[in-house]
């Protein structure tokens, strides 16, 4: 890892592309390198904060923890504020092409300029802090959304959540998706020490949506709930179906929500995998107990309007991302048994001649966990991201093989494995790329 100070001294000559390349490297990241990166406690945010004048204090805020589903849950509340003529902040992570997708007003990155701009301004100041390269995205996001004054910022948890750098701000309400096992090795290796780490965001006074209401995690939630005064809310009551019409585009389905005299039918949703009707209800759950005042017929036509747009209005990627329809190619960035328990059910249920499969994992996963839920009928390319974290093809295909899958092992790009099973396929097959953010941000990258 580079010396920050080496950073810090050819700062003013770069560009926003040297910038961005050069904090990658020089500042610990978790997403880049893995826990040798992660920094427990809030000490440096807080410092950030002082230095910046508290942004956090001046902004209403939504906080959103999970393991699976919380940065679909926040772009869907984002597009919601939108559609409501809100100036709306969101904040999440990781990106897939352009560090700027992380931090976004009104669905548009933050200019290149405000990012030299912001780094330029406090230079000297994080040579002296030493922060991690979320601690620094973090306060560039806080700083960006009070400068242009939004009306509410989204904010999405890194990792975890008591001590995460965005567990700074005290927002109007706090939503926790769901819990599986993920990033063990720093948050707990069960479910109920790692709901302990996401309860942390839950506040004095603020109240909670809980989006999945697990027998592991829900009386972890319920006592932390408690013992701050924190209201609780669940998904209890809101219904999110298939509407039973197929829409004839594989990269949209017709959804039905109906809770508490609001029935909304023929709903387009953008985002076409199995796992999202949950986040569309813990949406609808946070939407309303944020906003419990708006009258029924207006809340319901924010809904439809907020779920129908939330790609136009937020640019949301790689979420059962269609890359292509005749052959079927998908992408998406789930990575973990909870996001694959959906993925494999629904990849199964697909009628296609050939179901072709490109995966890819980093080396902090249980693959042993999520290699029994993969589908046994696919053909099998294992491929290797192009991060530090990126684990060898060789075992990943050794771990497929003793749960009975062959797997054939790549030795080029992801992109380049793309094409290659790209030029295999007829158009009845379908084609699947996933296992990790970062094999589908070196797909994207390449296809822009």
């Amino acid at each position: 890892m580079s010396n920050p100070q080496c950073f810090f001294t050819t700062y003013k000559t770069m560009t926003y592309e040297q910038i961005v390349d050069k904090i990658s490297h020089a500042f610990p990241m978790y997403h880049r390198i893995g826990s040798s990166a992660y920094k427990e406690g809030l000490e440096n945010i807080e410092t950030l904060m002082d230095l910046l004048h508290h942004p956090e204090e001046h902004l209403r805020t939504i906080h959103i923890a999970g393991t699976n589903g919380k940065g679909s849950t926040a772009h869907l509340l984002s597009s919601f504020y939108q559609e409501m003529g809100w100036k709306v902040g969101l904040y999440t992570s990781p990106h897939l092409v352009d560090f700027r997708e992380r931090i976004r007003i009104n669905g548009e990155m933050i200019s290149q300029k405000e990012v030299v701009d912001f780094f330029e301004m406090y230079q000297s100041d994080f040579q002296k802090i030493e922060p991690s390269f979320f601690e620094m995205t973090t306060a560039l996001a806080l700083y960006c959304f009070q400068k242009e004054k939004v009306n509410i910022a989204i904010i999405e948890v890194g990792l975890g959540g008591r001590l995460d750098s965005t567990n700074v701000i005290h927002p109007d309400l706090s939503v926790i998706t769901n819990i599986s096992l993920d990033h063990t090795q720093l948050l707990g290796d069960t479910l109920d020490k790692i709901a302990v780490e996401k309860a942390g965001i839950i506040k004095a006074g603020v109240p909670v949506v809980i989006g999945r209401k697990q027998p592991e995690t829900l009386p972890v939630f319920t006592k932390r709930a408690k013992e701050v005064g924190a209201p609780l809310y669940t998904t209890t009551g809101i219904s999110v179906t298939d509407a039973g019409k197929e829409t004839g585009d594989a990269s949209c389905r017709t959804i039905r929500i109906v809770c508490e005299g609001i029935d909304i039918q023929s709903i387009k949703l953008p985002l076409p995998g199995d796992y999202q009707l949950e986040n569309v209800a813990t949406f609808v759950a946070a939407a309303r107990i944020h906003q419990p005042d708006l009258p029924v017929e207006r809340f319901s036509e924010l809904i439809r309007m907020a779920i129908e747009h939330v790609l136009t209005n937020t640019h949301l990627q790689g979420r059962w991302q269609v890359i292509e329809e005749h052959p079927l190619v998908i992408c998406d960035t789930g990575h973990n048994s909870g996001g694959f328990a959906y993925i494999s059910q629904q990849l199964n249920r697909i009628q296609c001649s050939r179901l072709y499969i490109i995966l890819g994992f980093v080396n902090d996963k249980d693959i042993d966990a999520i290699v029994h839920l993969l589908p046994h009928h696919a053909e099998y390319h294992i491929c290797k991201a192009s991060v530090e974290r990126a684990q060898e093809p060789a075992i990943i295909a050794q771990k497929l093989a003793a749960a009975g899958i062959f797997a054939q092992c790549e030795t080029t790009s992801v992109h380049d494995t793309y094409l290659k099973v790209r030029r295999l396929m007829k158009e009845t097959d379908t084609l699947y790329i996933g296992g990790s953010t970062f094999i589908v941000a070196d797909l994207l990258k390449n296809l822009h």
